[in-house]
């Protein structure tokens, strides 16, 4: 699996995305197609479930992702309030909507980054209540 996403990091029209996904999802390996764990590829080698994420480091398999993304919980949940915001309004977000997310984010923090928190920032959130329907 390793060389196969090597490919994909190679072709300029898949680096950009392949080059930060992958070394997260090659984390998971040891899971199948269907979520069956295996210790051991079709080829009978043993799986390789060596993982990294952008400034956070290397670590192997899905417990170190899990360590990885809980020791930084304001960068995974930045990520989830961007995802959640380009949603509600229905466009992309541009560097305008950069204080809006920063705050929800913040304000996620004194409540343990819940998910409910980050949906009520998002809600109280300027770009969201200043959106436009589109007619």
């Amino acid at each position: 699996m390793r060389e196969r996403m090597e490919a994909h990091r190679v072709n300029p029209a898949c680096a950009a995305c392949h080059r930060l996904m992958d070394p997260a999802g090659l984390s998971m390996e040891n899971f199948d197609a269907i979520g069956r764990w295996r210790d051991r590829g079709e080829d009978w080698s043993p799986i390789d479930a060596r993982g990294s994420i952008p400034g956070g480091g290397e670590f192997d398999g899905v417990r170190g992702l899990r360590d990885a993304v809980l020791a930084r919980p304001h960068v995974f949940a930045g990520t989830v309030a961007e995802k959640l915001l380009t949603y509600a309004l229905g466009r992309g977000l541009d560097h305008d909507d950069g204080p809006a997310v920063r705050r929800i984010v913040r304000d996620a923090a004194g409540d343990d980054y819940r998910f409910s928190s980050l949906v009520l920032g998002i809600v109280e959130s300027i770009p969201f209540q200043m959106r436009r329907s589109q007619s």
